[in-house]
């Protein structure tokens, strides 16, 4: 029979597969939290500037 280690094996599968699954979840770019912050308030302007121009056109 087995060594009766099946369930640290099982453990260590599925601790695996919940570190995979945070990789997609939460993309950290090796950017610091400031370099991120920059690129998320000039991406946020862009969509504001975006919505504004569509809500003018609908004038």
């Amino acid at each position: 029979l087995a060594g009766g280690n099946q369930r640290e094996l099982a453990r260590q599968k599925n601790l695996k597969k919940q570190s995979d699954s945070g990789k997609g979840k939460r993309r950290d770019d090796g950017l610091s939290a400031a370099a991120r912050k920059q690129r998320d308030s000039e991406i946020m302007q862009q969509k504001q500037k975006k919505a504004d121009e569509k809500k003018e056109g609908n004038k």
